[in-house]
C-alpha cells in the first residue's frame, strides 16, 4: 500500500545493495511506497536478464472504455520501466542518484487485449558504458533505452526515452 505524504516531499531512499544481485521485490515494494500510482498499475512481476528490465502486468488496472490497454496508462509504464531500468543500473554500479525522465515517445502498434509484458534495455549496447563514462568525468550522463510491450507474441507497443542522471 502506498505511503501519503506532502507534495514535494522526498521519499527515503532505498539503501544500496551489497555486491550482487539486486532484491527486485524490495525494490518493488520501496517502489509501490516512493511512487504512490505504482500500486494502481497491475504490476505482478519484475525481472532482470541479461541487462534488460521486465515487468509482467495485468491488463485489468489499464482498461479504456473498449476494454484494451488505455494508452496513458501504458505510457506512464514506459516511462516508469526506463526510470526503473536506469535506478536500478545506478544501484548495481554502488550509486544512489536522482534520475529523471528528459523525453519520451511511444508508437503504439496493436491493441493490448490481455495481461502483457514490458521489456525495457539500452538502445544502444554501448550505452551503460557511454553512461558510466559520463558520470565519471561529468558527474551527470544520460541514457536512451527502449521499452516493447507484448501481449502474447505481439508486439503492441514501442517505446524511446531518455534518461538523465544529475549530479
Amino acid at each position: 500500500m502506498a505511503t501519503s505524504r506532502e507534495p514535494g516531499t522526498p521519499f527515503p531512499r532505498l539503501s544500496l545493495p551489497e555486491k550482487g544481485e539486486e532484491d527486485l521485490d524490495a525494490f518493488q515494494r520501496w517502489l509501490t511506497q516512493a511512487i504512490p500510482m505504482v500500486d494502481a498499475l497491475g504490476l505482478k512481476r519484475m525481472s532482470q536478464n541479461n541487462g534488460h528490465l521486465v515487468w509482467e502486468l495485468a491488463l485489468a488496472p489499464s482498461l479504456n472504455d473498449k476494454g484494451t490497454g488505455f494508452g496513458g496508462a501504458l505510457t506512464a509504464q514506459t516511462t516508469l520501466l526506463g526510470w526503473c531500468w536506469t535506478t536500478l543500473w545506478l544501484r548495481q554500479q554502488g550509486l544512489a542518484r536522482d534520475v529523471v525522465v528528459a523525453d519520451a515517445s511511444q508508437r503504439f502498434l496493436a491493441p493490448v487485449t490481455h495481461d502483457y509484458r514490458l521489456i525495457c534495455k539500452p538502445e544502444d549496447p554501448r550505452g551503460p558504458d557511454d553512461l558510466a563514462s559520463r558520470l565519471e568525468t561529468r558527474g551527470k550522463g544520460r541514457i536512451t533505452l527502449v521499452q516493447a510491450l507484448y501481449c502474447h507474441d505481439v508486439l503492441c507497443l514501442e517505446a524511446r526515452g531518455t534518461y538523465a542522471v544529475l549530479s
